[in-house]
């Protein structure tokens, strides 16, 4: 019986660890001139059942593997072969084999999302893929460490974009955002959890989502965030279209505040980076709390940062990333401060920025100096409100002023709209009062009727 062998099955969909992974081969190959081995490997691509049991029955080792340590059952789950996987855990398969890169069965049906072959592998006891942050040593189990098992997701529903959903925790509603099981072998959404996580744990504002906990030693891993009903900026926007500049600019001050907290957190400044309507929350009192940081940076050195890859399309909203990020430059805080302003502006005029354009193009538009226009009435942006969004969308980041400046500005014209409004119901109770003492002092008509009679 054949235990492993110096040959590499290369056909069909490879290993989802495997740095290099192909979804289809197209090279014609002579099974008879292989050796049994691979041969059974190659039954197992082909979903060739007869010729599987033919082996088997020859002598040939349900769990030979290749040189990569792949197993017919590897090749099995990654093609989607129920019926062969099934018929290899009967003849004795191993279920839980690791290749050279550690996946297993049903981390590559995970991967290629086979979801019959996943029931069927769990069935026969397949483990998922260990967390990456898992820890040997139980002391060494974080403190904010969540168990999963408290959270009830029966009546669970998305609230935001991306995997944030509703889930009941010791009584209490929160917010979970998973890093699901087919994505749990990805390093760079691994790294950008793991990233998340840490960044969480820092940060304690009224103006920030706040962190509760999380699970971290079995997969899958989540973020447990604290859970705001009221939904998020873009669905109430959506529903209210443009709000009333008062409305508006306390919402702005909100928004800033939480900003500014980020950015002059010590001893790193931290960058949202992904700074939109979906990722701005509403409490119960009706103030905003910025959420989501998924695609956030620290700056711990140097005072900018550049990505090492363009950020995907999918990955955040373009039509509010500052022209610097998409052109895939060095970039620093101000990045936020651009994405600000297009927020603030679409509060007042009651669209998004270019609702016409292609999101793909939107960007496009920002790096030729092209800003969504203003096109409501002039009485709807305060003195000094357009003057500024102006001043944060500025080309030059230098130029854009930091937020907290901008508290101070926003401060200021909110003052003057609660005096206006002061003074506007102190004009209107004065005229209801004077108009109640004309009504009181005013002749009625019978009156008049007696004195003429008496003349």
């Amino acid at each position: 019986m054949e235990a492993s062998s110096m040959a590499k099955f290369t056909l069909g969909k490879q290993s989802s660890l495997a740095p290099e992974r192909s979804n289809k081969f197209d090279e014609e190959v002579d099974p008879s001139e292989m050796e049994s081995g691979v041969r059974l490997m190659f039954m197992a691509n082909e979903g060739d059942l007869e010729g599987i049991k033919e082996l088997l029955d020859s002598g040939v080792d349900v769990n030979f593997g290749d040189i990569d340590k792949r197993t017919a059952l590897h090749v099995a789950a990654c093609q989607g072969r129920t019926e062969v996987v099934e018929l290899l855990l009967q003849r004795g398969s191993e279920v839980n084999p690791r290749d050279r890169w550690g996946s297993t069965p049903l981390a590559d049906a995970m991967y290629y999302k086979n979801q019959d072959v996943i029931k069927l592998l769990e069935f026969y006891g397949a483990k998922p893929p260990m967390a990456p942050m898992h820890v040997q040593n139980a002391r060494e189990v974080p403190e904010y460490e969540i168990n999963p098992d408290e959270l009830d997701f029966t009546n669970s529903v998305d609230i935001t974009k991306g995997t944030l959903r509703v889930a009941l925790w010791r009584g209490i509603q929160v917010a979970v955002k998973t890093l699901g099981d087919d994505v749990i072998i990805d390093e760079d959404k691994v790294n950008a959890f793991v990233d998340e996580l840490a960044l969480l744990q820092k940060i304690r504002h009224p103006n920030v989502v706040q962190f509760l906990g999380a699970v971290t030693q079995i997969s899958p891993m989540m973020i447990v965030t604290e859970y705001l009903p009221k939904g998020d900026l873009r669905t109430f926007l959506t529903q209210k279209g443009a709000l009333k500049p008062s409305i508006a600019v306390k919402f702005a001050l909100d928004i800033s505040r939480g900003m500014n907290y980020l950015h002059e957190h010590k001893p790193e400044a931290i960058i949202h980076r992904d700074l939109e309507p979906s990722n701005i929350l509403r409490d119960d009192s009706g103030h905003l709390k910025v959420a989501n940081f998924g695609l956030s940076k620290i700056l711990k050195v140097a005072k900018t940062v550049k990505e090492e890859r363009s950020v995907p399309f999918q990955e955040t909203s373009w039509r509010y990333v500052a022209p610097e990020v998409f052109r895939n430059e060095e970039y620093d805080i101000k990045v936020d401060v651009f994405s600000f302003a297009l927020i603030l502006q679409e509060m007042i005029e009651g669209c998004s920025p270019f609702p016409s354009m292609p999101e793909a193009d939107v960007p496009k538009a920002y790096c030729a100096q092209a800003r969504p226009p203003f096109m409501a009435p002039a009485k709807n942006y305060p003195h000094g409100l357009k003057e500024l969004i102006e001043e944060c969308w500025d080309e030059n980041p230098l130029k854009r002023p930091k937020f907290s400046h901008i508290i101070n500005r926003l401060e200021g014209i909110d003052m003057k709209l609660d005096q206006m409004r002061k003074w506007k119901v102190g004009h209107w109770i004065f005229f209801q009062k004077l108009k109640s003492m004309c009504m009181r002092t005013r002749p009625s008509s019978s009156s008049h009727s007696s004195s003429s009679i008496i003349r």
